[in-house]
């Protein structure tokens, strides 16, 4: 009886430990994201297959973002992001403060997703633009190993509206990639 006891309770405590040890995939909670993005425009000085060293598309703003926010589930998710926005051809400086939501439409080993955001162009400095601004993107989210970390690709439509009484405008269509550590 003895025996019997003492193999019941060693097969309990292995379970215990072996069913412990096995990770619970993780659908919920905070995440810090950072994003690296550029606008790109069309070179009109390009000519077809001239030797100058000129090239058909070239960068024309640069965005660093980061992201602090939830994770709801595996589809939603909201942000504060802050960040720093770079018009090279117009000189301008911006300082993006803005609410963002991102919806995932198709959940599988690679997320298809569709995001937006609104929020306000901060006037930290004399060189930054006050005014307000909106997003809106598609990308998709591709894990990592242990479906922790994930990196974004995609595209965002942004409008940036500023100047006196916000009547001066400017639009932009920027190639993202962003990394996620949940």
């Amino acid at each position: 009886m003895k025996q019997i006891c003492l193999s019941i309770f060693f097969i309990f405590c292995t379970t215990k430990i072996v069913f412990s040890q096995t990770e619970k995939e993780k659908i919920n909670g905070l995440f810090y994201k950072a994003s690296l993005a550029t606008s790109l425009r069309i070179n009109e000085e390009y000519q077809a297959f001239d030797d100058s060293d000129e090239t058909l598309i070239n960068p024309s703003a640069l965005y660093v973002n980061n992201t602090l926010g939830y994770q709801f589930d595996m589809r939603t998710s909201i942000g504060l992001n802050l960040g720093y926005q770079w018009h090279s051809q117009q000189g301008l400086h911006f300082a993006p403060v803005y609410l963002s939501m991102r919806h995932n439409v198709i959940v599988d080993d690679s997320n298809i997703f569709v995001r937006g955001g609104y929020g306000t162009l901060l006037g930290v400095s004399k060189d930054f633009k006050k005014g307000n601004m909106y997003t809106l993107g598609l990308g998709t989210q591709i894990y990592g190993d242990n479906y922790h970390n994930s990196v974004l690709i995609g595209i965002d439509f942004t409008r940036k509206r500023f100047g006196y009484r916000t009547l001066e405008g400017l639009s932009s269509v920027s190639i993202f990639l962003e990394l996620m550590l949940f």
